[in-house]
């Protein structure tokens, strides 16, 4: 297995204007949470690049997210994997900039339920209400990698789509069976956690390893036009990546001055269990290729019609994985 640093390859020619060209970048923000380029922005590492990063509102889930993208109402998206080639599929130019979050023993997606709930097990959600913050992406596959792994149905859950925020009001109130806490939502799950009466019944790690969850997206006719903004953003944003492992109380206390400032509860910051992704930024071939293999099951993709170089923005260097 090989690690891809998470940069660029630029095959356009620069001109001295693309090269000197400020540019902004327009994306939305996620409730509970900041991403790496919004830290970024936060601790000044765009200053001096030409890279300006713009928030225009809220995105209630990844596929939203590609949509706005694809639209061209904003120029960063960010979906978890499944998703992103979900829509790569669908005819979209979109290139994996840098994983938003990963999936490991610190940082993952919990699915829980009521203390007194039967569900003990996997195959015990077969039939129940499960509740995800959107279809189409990390929670719902993975979801459906659970069944199929038990030799389940997909299908043999029913999903329901819940903003973050409300997650634990739904399964405390018993109007759904099982709420999923994805890896990005740390705040939420903490915040439930801590008032008890919940347990959880599985997480992703049983169901995938350790793996990136979602990616940044960019798009490939946005990266081709603005090279060195490409360049910077990813740079820059990575750097808030290590950042964010190397000094998690003060991302914290960066979280809750953002959230604050949003108009969110800014006492969830203090359950941000950070982003969990690999020194560097990097990322694995397999980060994208289990994925692709779960679309050639699923008949979404044909055997060879996608491989993870394809998806990935890297520099052509490379690092072995040990």
């Amino acid at each position: 297995m090989k690690h891809f640093i998470l940069s660029l390859v630029v095959t356009t020619a620069l001109t001295a204007p693309a090269w000197a060209e400020q540019v902004t970048l327009r994306y939305l923000a996620s409730h509970g949470g900041v991403s790496a380029h919004e830290l970024a922005q936060e601790l000044g590492y765009f200053d001096g690049t030409d890279v300006v990063i713009e928030d225009v509102g809220y995105a209630s889930g990844g596929p939203e997210s590609l949509m706005a993208l694809a639209g061209g109402s904003v120029d960063i998206g960010s979906a978890a994997t499944a998703a992103v080639l979900n829509s790569i599929i669908g005819g979209n130019e979109f290139v994996a900039a840098y994983p938003t979050n990963g999936v490991n023993h610190d940082v993952k997606s919990i699915f829980y339920v009521l203390e007194d709930s039967p569900i003990r097990t996997i195959e015990d959600i077969k039939g129940k209400t499960v509740a995800v913050n959107t279809l189409g992406a990390h929670l719902d596959y993975t979801v459906r990698e659970a069944l199929n792994q038990k030799g389940l149905p997909q299908n043999a859950a029913n999903l329901v789509t819940v903003p973050g925020p409300q997650l634990e009001q739904v399964l405390r109130s018993g109007q759904v069976d099982v709420a999923a806490f994805g890896y990005w939502q740390t705040t939420f799950e903490g915040a439930a956690r801590e008032k008890g009466g919940l347990r959880a019944v599985f997480d992703d790690t049983q169901v995938l390893g350790e793996i990136a969850g979602g990616f940044t997206v960019l798009r490939k006719d946005w990266v081709a036009e603005h090279p060195k903004a490409a360049e910077d953003f990813v740079r820059q944003s990575a750097r808030a990546l290590d950042f964010a492992r190397d000094h998690p109380e003060e991302t914290r206390q960066i979280l809750a001055r953002v959230l604050q400032e949003r108009g969110e509860n800014p006492e969830i910051a203090k359950y941000f269990a950070g982003y969990g992704v690999r020194q560097g930024g990097l990322a694995t071939d397999r980060d994208i290729q289990f994925w692709i293999d779960v679309l050639e099951r699923e008949g979404k993709l044909t055997t060879g019609q996608l491989k993870a170089s394809d998806i990935l923005l890297v520099t052509g260097t490379e690092v072995a994985g040990k």
